[in-house]
């Protein structure tokens, strides 16, 4: 496997917090790796690492068979703080980025103007930055980091702060990216987005590595504790079912799901759900990457602290 990221025993400490912890990683060229994990969980630290811009206490890492800073024209990185020049005009700003990576011609201007207009953005070539709201600047800021075409791209919670039309807009031109062959890493702490889009998941949780692989391969370590009902009449109550831990509404497509306790056969809550109410459809569904990652923190942190990961996904 060629690798465009290598990290091998990475360790991280501030003061007397282990922010990472003996981190290995392969991210193989060419793929669309998910870094997941709640806010705290390590991933921005180990970004900085990868980017050098923070040097790890242990470890070695190598980045496109180098380092970071030498390969830094092949590299596209948007980070976790936003910022742009406020006082410069949005083309002049991104011309001044690609102007950095190595990127000039008579035909920059053009390029840019047709970026702008595929990332929604194609009236603010000459306004101000600072004019711009916040998610038009991560926007631009989002060009900016892809503008020189690099082979590898690093994104630091790329859709924290877009709306869901604009996130859906940034999440296109990243999987056509990774259509065109280019290596994409990005972090993030809202675990569907990255559901939809990776081929490959890694999850750390206190600094530590605790899932790592496709997402089939990793659903099918974790037993379904969902049934997923569609009712006939949408008022209807399921507390009075026996094994039932909670319930909740799928706002996608408007499905009841139902996580079940973890003595409880979901097979047989199914068969009590359909004898229970007319349905239009009921299934046990794949485990989502929420509830993959609230499983595997009770595993090695147990129940009240898979609780308090619940709350913070919930509100993501």
């Amino acid at each position: 496997m060629n690798c465009a990221i290598h990290l091998q025993g990475i360790s991280k400490s501030f003061g007397d917090t282990k922010a990472v912890q003996h981190l290995e990683l392969d991210i193989a060229q060419g793929s669309m790796c998910g870094f997941l994990g709640p806010n705290g969980a390590g991933k921005s630290t180990t970004i900085r690492m990868i980017m050098s811009i923070i040097h790890a206490d242990s470890g070695s890492i190598d980045v496109l068979g180098t380092t970071a800073l030498k390969a830094k024209d092949r590299i596209g990185y948007l980070p976790e703080e936003r910022g742009v020049y406020r006082k410069m005009k949005v083309a002049k700003f991104i011309e001044y980025i690609a102007n950095l990576k190595g990127m000039y011609g008579s035909s920059l201007k053009k390029t840019i103007a047709e970026w702008l207009e595929r990332i929604d953005l194609p009236d603010v070539q000459h306004k101000k930055c600072e004019e711009l709201s916040k998610g038009m600047q991560q926007k631009v800021q989002f060009l900016a980091a892809i503008i020189h075409e690099p082979e590898l791209i690093i994104l630091d919670e790329p859709f924290s702060g877009l709306d869901p039309v604009n996130a859906k807009v940034i999440g296109s031109v990243i999987n056509d990216l990774h259509k065109e062959g280019r290596t994409i890493l990005f972090s993030t702490h809202v675990l569907h987005q990255a559901e939809q889009i990776c081929d490959r998941i890694v999850m750390i949780d206190q600094g530590v590595k605790v899932l790592d692989g496709s997402l089939g391969s990793i659903q099918e370590q974790f037993d379904p504790r969902i049934v997923q009902v569609e009712t006939v009449d949408p008022s209807v109550c399921f507390d009075s079912i026996a094994g039932i831990a909670n319930i909740s509404m799928s706002e996608k497509n408007k499905r009841v799901n139902l996580r079940i306790h973890e003595d409880a056969n979901p097979i047989d809550v199914l068969q009590k759900v359909v004898a229970f109410t007319p349905v239009r459809s009921a299934q046990i569904s794949k485990p989502s990457l929420d509830e993959i990652f609230i499983e595997q923190v009770a595993r090695s942190r147990g129940t009240e602290a898979a609780e308090a990961i619940r709350m913070e996904l919930d509100h993501a």
